[in-house]
């Protein structure tokens, strides 16, 4: 047997016992506009103080109860495919109740109410109406009237329904049910904000997981080369300047061209080398995982030989997750790559200024400088265009600032994160 949440009924017709309620047996205790007005406003409140779509719907049950003299309310919300109803609000006890009942669209007096786009009022004998369904975790035996109305807006739709019960016997006004046709007004809008605003945290949530998945994946393959430098070129390269020096040797007794050109060949070697042990510190340099950002870049900086670099790090310390992290240390990496390059510089300076809210890069040359304007060419655009995906990957901006002959500037602003907490 299917239940229903539509709200509480006796399941075999009893008289329910006395409870609050006027003393005449009419109306939902809102008597002048003045009462109107400030439920009104209660509910504007409620809707602005929290964009949770569960506290919210809580609080608007709480206010109309309070406010107009009734006993219980629910607040069923729709789901995103239109097809079912969830109670999501709820006043004590029912809200131990919230997120476990269900109710198809067109099933009892909610589900009707979903499907045709109007309240629904019932003074009496619940149980007698085809509409109705039984419920019993919603305590129906203690429950008599009910007003059921959709909350539903023009720029929204129907976002679900709102149920309000009594004790004793209600005979609801017309202007009553307008009144709380008008908080289902409201409410809709704010259940469509929340649901927006949901959506947008979880797609924000996703983005975040995709940048870090993709960077992960990034240096996983720069490890994967830089292991393969050195397990390969890097081993053949040894020993082939092993072989070189042998050969140097064995001909140093006649000397000649052959030993010239050994000679030669063991210089190409060793710059070979060396330039193999730089691309692999390029690749995956360790002081990233070993002294963190800033102690990175300092180190990131003293490697720069040709080119006298300074590192400022000013406010609070950097607490950044791993793939942001990364993403900084390369896009401070190729900033200082480009002022080696192109820049003809003599000086540069890296600041990382960590805040609560965004965390600063910035690179700064005294070099040439260039025309912003005008469209870089070759290894220098592709340098600015990942710089400038690096930093749109992890939610954050980069701006270049330069005009020939007074240097450049390159500036990475994310947001700051916190870590994730560890295991």
């Amino acid at each position: 047997m299917s239940a229903a949440p539509d709200g509480p009924g006796p399941p075999d017709g009893s008289a329910p016992p006395d409870g609050p309620g006027p003393p005449d047996g009419h109306g939902l205790g809102l008597s002048d506009p003045e009462r109107e007005n400030a439920l009104l406003v209660g509910i504007i409140e409620a809707i602005s103080a929290d964009p949770d779509l569960g506290p919210l719907a809580d609080s608007v049950a709480r206010l109309i109860t309070e406010a107009t003299a009734t006993d219980v309310c629910f607040v069923h919300v729709l789901d995103d495919g239109g097809g079912t109803l969830t109670l999501t609000g709820a006043t004590p006890p029912f809200d131990r109740q919230v997120g476990r009942i269900h109710l198809p669209v067109g099933e009892g007096v909610s589900g009707w109410v979903a499907s045709h786009r109007q309240p629904a009022v019932i003074a009496a004998g619940k149980e007698t109406d085809s509409r109705y369904r039984y419920f019993p975790e919603l305590g129906g035996q203690d429950y008599t009237s009910m007003v059921s109305v959709p909350m539903e807006s023009r720029p929204t739709g129907l976002v679900g329904v709102l149920n309000v019960h009594t004790r004793r016997r209600r005979d609801f006004t017309e202007r009553e049910v307008r009144l709380l046709s008008s908080i289902g007004s409201l409410v809709a809008g704010a259940v469509h904000q929340a649901r927006l605003h949901r959506r947008l945290a979880a797609r924000e949530h996703a983005a975040e997981r995709f940048a870090e998945q993709v960077i992960a994946a990034q240096e996983a393959e720069r490890r994967r080369l830089a292991g393969d430098i050195h397990d390969g070129i890097t081993q053949r390269l040894v020993s082939l300047a092993f072989h070189l020096d042998a050969a140097t040797d064995a001909v140093r007794r006649d000397g000649g061209v052959a030993a010239a050109e050994l000679s030669r060949a063991r210089q190409l070697t060793d710059l070979t080398l060396d330039e193999a042990h730089a691309a692999i510190a390029g690749l995956r340099p360790p002081v990233l995982d070993d002294l963190g950002l800033a102690d990175g870049l300092a180190s990131l900086a003293r490697s720069i030989g040709q080119v006298q670099v300074r590192v400022r790090v000013t406010g609070t310390e950097c607490q950044l997750p791993e793939h942001v992290m990364i993403a900084l240390y390369r896009i401070a990496q190729e900033a200082l790559q480009n002022v080696v390059k192109h820049a003809q510089a003599t000086g540069a300076e890296v600041e990382l200024c960590c805040g609560d809210d965004s965390t600063l890069l910035r690179v700064t040359d005294d070099g040439r400088g260039f025309d912003v304007g005008a469209r870089p060419d070759g290894e220098s655009s592709y340098g600015l265009h990942s710089m400038t995906e690096r930093a749109e990957l992890v939610g954050g901006r980069l701006t270049v600032t330069s005009r020939p002959g007074i240097g450049t500037t390159v500036t990475a602003t994310v947001p700051t994160v916190p870590p994730p907490p560890g295991p």
